[in-house]
């Protein structure tokens, strides 16, 4: 799976659970999701797992910062990491 697959399911994840029927033209890759309120820690706890079920990353395997998943880029990179090879 490419870097732009990767982070457009992520997006699509964060406007689908937390930004349903907003205007998410400013969602870019560098929008702080922490500080403007649209992941809460709640939030946080749902996205990890949705990491872990649609990358195959498992739990133990990441860092648990607010940096890790402060922004779309961040969690992209997170899952670049920690995510199984897959053979092509």
């Amino acid at each position: 799976m490419s870097t732009t697959d990767i982070a457009g399911e992520i997006r699509a994840y964060v406007v689908g659970q937390f930004l349903a029927g907003e205007d998410t033209t400013d969602l870019t890759g560098d929008y702080d999701l922490i500080d403007s309120g649209v992941i809460d820690s709640l939030g946080l706890v749902r996205l990890l797992s949705h990491l872990t079920r649609a990358f195959d990353i498992a739990v133990d395997d990441i860092e648990l910062t607010p940096d890790n998943f402060r922004t779309l880029d961040s969690i992209t990179a997170v899952v670049e990491a920690h995510a199984p090879v897959r053979a092509a």
